[in-house]
């Protein structure tokens, strides 16, 4: 069994892949090529904004729309620390000071009533300026937009939704991605649209922050490839990985559906035990939202002992993450200690993650709910 079925997808559409990749090594345009304006169109009438640009990773996403927005040194950044490290990194890598905010018990996302506690705090502190929010939308769930952008409103900040798991997930009738100011993805392979090798995109209905990003994207160009205009990067998106997803993207709204059919199977076994020995609890997805399923994440009392129990019948599993940021080596610096954050703490030694993809067989899948609803450890 696999964790993540990356062989079984391109085996549904080989074909396509070799022929896309052909047309690449035939026209020999590797850089900006064709697809790549291609692939931006199609990913911008899917998430339902103006703009997409692609780039090479999600953490340049990220990265491109800070700079766009001048973040720096003095700026203070809200974000969660149950993430990957990417989102808070990006914000040091400015220079600007990540402050995390301890997530909702419930969806894994930020918590938004500690979102207004925590901006007014660095108010009042007056040693930081407040100036965005980067909500991620974990495990595939979109965090709570309507508030986050209330606050952002009431504070003049601006909004970076990191929706590189959540990508193909709705909230309220709208994509992820195209939820904030600016939103981000991951192409990454194993994320719910992934390329093969490391992809990213941008969506923003903003026409002057998608000139800026385009330009920063590019060793920050101007109207000429020589003639650079501010300091930018080298973060295209290299034509073979767009020609790769436009294939995908072709596909993709039926893989959601299948990981949906999934994480339906997952929830009912789960349900039909009330969490069982192992104090289970499935995911829960508001009725206004759908989850992209990018992960499969239980929360269990017993977590050591039902891994333990998987991975002797041979079932993959994964922890994400096992420990929340302010706890990581790199974020020293910021002044945390063990038990600032006590939700986002306690989910780190709760959390496992499920096999979780379109072509997991009913086989497989009753083989992990076999295992969960034994009735002995």
């Amino acid at each position: 069994m696999q964790f993540i079925d990356l062989k079984a997808q391109q085996d549904r559409i080989r074909p396509q892949i070799d022929d896309a990749i052909n047309r690449v090594l035939q026209h020999g345009r590797y850089i900006m090529g064709p697809e790549v304006s291609q692939l931006e169109s199609m990913l911008a009438d899917f998430v339902g904004v103006r703009h997409a640009i692609g780039c090479s990773s999600g953490t340049d996403a990220l990265l491109l729309p800070l700079m766009a927005f001048g973040v720096g040194p003095g700026d203070a950044v809200f974000t969660s620390p149950f993430t990957f490290f990417a989102t808070c990194e990006m914000v040091a890598l400015t220079g600007a000071t990540p402050v995390f905010v301890d997530i909702d018990p419930v969806t894994y996302n930020i918590d938004t009533e500690k979102l207004q506690l925590s901006i007014e705090s660095v108010q009042a502190e007056g040693r930081l300026i407040p100036r965005g929010v980067i909500p991620v939308d974990l495990f595939g769930l979109p965090s709570d937009y309507d508030a986050i952008m209330a606050i952002a409103e009431r504070y003049d900040l601006f909004v970076i939704e990191d929706a590189a798991q959540a990508f193909g997930a709705t909230y309220k009738g709208s994509r992820a991605a195209g939820l904030g100011h600016v939103g981000t993805t991951s192409f990454f392979p194993a994320k719910p649209l992934g390329c093969y090798g490391d992809g990213g995109a941008i969506f923003t209905n903003d026409d002057s922050m998608a000139t800026v990003i385009r330009s920063l994207l590019v060793h920050g160009k101007g109207n000429s490839k020589y003639n650079n205009v501010r300091i930018g990067l080298n973060a295209r998106l290299d034509t073979l990985q767009a020609a790769i997803l436009i294939e995908k993207m072709k596909i993709f709204a039926d893989e959601i559906e299948l990981r949906q059919q999934v994480a339906n199977r997952y929830t009912e076994a789960i349900n039909s035990i009330s969490g069982g020995v192992y104090g289970i609890c499935p995911p829960r997805v508001p009725d206004d939202c759908s989850s992209a399923w990018a992960q499969y994440t239980i929360a269990c009392q017993h977590r050591d002992e039902l891994q333990a129990r998987l991975r002797n019948d041979g079932i993959p599993t994964m922890i994400y993450y096992e420990a929340p940021m302010h706890l990581l080596d790199a974020m020293k610096y910021l002044g945390y200690v063990k038990g600032d954050f006590p939700i986002a703490e306690k989910s780190s030694g709760q959390v496992l993650s499920l096999p979780m993809h379109p072509y997991l067989s009913k086989e497989d899948q009753d083989r992990v709910i076999r295992v969960m609803t034994k009735s002995q450890m």
